[in-house]
């Protein structure tokens, strides 16, 4: 992996023996520096990652040291070892294990692949023809979390990790597996309630299946006895609203990387592609549809429109259903979400019924998803319909918006 800049290492101790192993991977040069002089270090070295150990004296400087890597143009991996307490938002935890080398490389080489694809997005934003730029939003606010538990302590954890993300909860590993399979997951949380093989059999099939192998995957109830090929997996214990805490920086990473990976494609759109939500912008999808209705007008066949309408006061969820739909529609079919908080998706040469079947299976998907704190709900009112030959692009929508206060009484 290319990488413009050393790792900046931060201790006030001696430097450990596992630190020469990344010598020797040639992530390096290492530079090291005490906590007193680390946000100078910072400008003076121009790192490509900061990897710091928690042994004591980095109390005053922590918050101001993760401040100012955060507020760098570039993004720079924070790598936290050993952290007793709660960390900052961008410090992504690492506990050493016995200075375990063969954890920390991988871990820092997926952490260095987003630092290389934010300098991509960065290098070719001004030459995309229309305007586009990245989401504003912290990635953690649009990050969805699959907590899996069934112990005492999984209400509390929904709470602490629902302050900060979406979350998805799964009371078993099959209906884990399931969301796994259609939604955009931005880290899992394994929570107690399942025994040690169980544990195993799950992170095992994880790291299998090329999807989801860097994916975040926290633990909080087992002692992990082998190695698996998992870059981001971490032990994380004690109360919930530390394991929330200390999980969401590697969340937060995760959701990061998606935000970038969108942006770069609808730099690759021209623009028309919505990089906060993954489908069509509003003025892209006013275009496709109307030529779509000319189109099947001209020619015959069948086109359907579905319209999942959510609770205002509930925001997270459009966004979680528009992101469901660019995953799960077929690659003819296309969609937006609309300014009043719904989502329109247009489904190509496919009749009422069918389209129907579609979107009663896409709003199954939708319902699973509680949000925040609340665990306020995804229920969508859906409205279906087809195109008639008298219709035009704007009476089929208007059509659709009017069935709406009928689709939910």
């Amino acid at each position: 992996m290319s990488q413009a800049g050393p790792i900046l290492f931060v201790s006030n101790a001696e430097r450990p023996a596992f630190i020469a192993a990344l010598d020797e991977s040639r992530l390096f040069p290492i530079v090291d520096s005490d906590w007193a002089s680390a946000a100078r270090a910072i400008e003076q070295v121009q790192p490509a990652a900061v990897l710091a150990t928690m042994s004591g004296g980095h109390e005053p400087y922590i918050a101001p040291l993760a401040k100012k890597i955060a507020d760098q143009p570039l993004y720079i991996p924070f790598v936290a070892l050993d952290a007793p307490g709660t960390l900052p938002h961008n410090a992504l935890p690492f506990a050493t294990h016995g200075a375990d080398p063969d954890r920390l490389i991988p871990r820092l080489r997926a952490a260095l692949r987003v630092r290389t694809l934010h300098a991509t997005v960065l290098r070719r934003l001004p030459e995309a023809t229309a305007k586009v730029s990245l989401p504003e939003a912290d990635p953690a606010r649009d990050a969805t979390v699959l907590l899996i538990g069934r112990g005492a302590a999984y209400p509390a954890l929904s709470v602490a990790l629902g302050e900060r993300m979406g979350v998805i909860g799964a009371l078993s590993i099959e209906a884990a597996a399931k969301h796994l399979n259609t939604r955009d997951i931005d880290g899992v949380v394994l929570a107690e309630g399942f025994t040690a093989r169980v544990a195993d059999a799950f992170l095992t099939v994880l790291a299998e299946d090329t999807r989801f192998r860097n994916l975040p995957v926290v633990v909080t109830a087992h002692e992990l006895t082998q190695n698996y090929d998992l870059p981001n997996l971490e032990i994380i214990s004690g109360e919930p609203v530390r394991i929330a805490a200390n999980a969401l920086p590697l969340i937060r990473q995760h959701a990061m990387e998606a935000q970038l990976s969108r942006t770069l494609r609808s730099i690759d759109a021209g623009g028309w592609l919505d990089p906060r939500s993954g489908l069509l912008t509003v003025e892209a999808f006013a275009r496709d549809f109307s030529k779509a209705v000319e189109q099947t007008l001209a020619r015959g066949g069948g086109l359907s429109v579905a319209r999942f309408a959510f609770d205002p006061a509930n925001p997270r969820a459009q966004l979680d259903a528009a992101r469901i739909l660019s995953r799960l529609m077929r690659q003819m079919d296309f969609g937006t979400a609309q300014k009043d908080g719904s989502v329109i998706v247009v489904f190509a040469e496919t009749d009422f019924r069918t389209a129907h079947m579609i979107a009663r299976r896409l709003s199954a998907v939708m319902r699973h998803t509680s949000n925040g704190k609340h665990e306020m709900r995804s229920d969508p009112v859906v409205s279906v319909d087809s195109l008639s030959p008298l219709d035009t692009a704007r009476s089929l929508l208007a059509r659709l918006s009017a069935e709406a206060p009928r689709a939910a009484s």
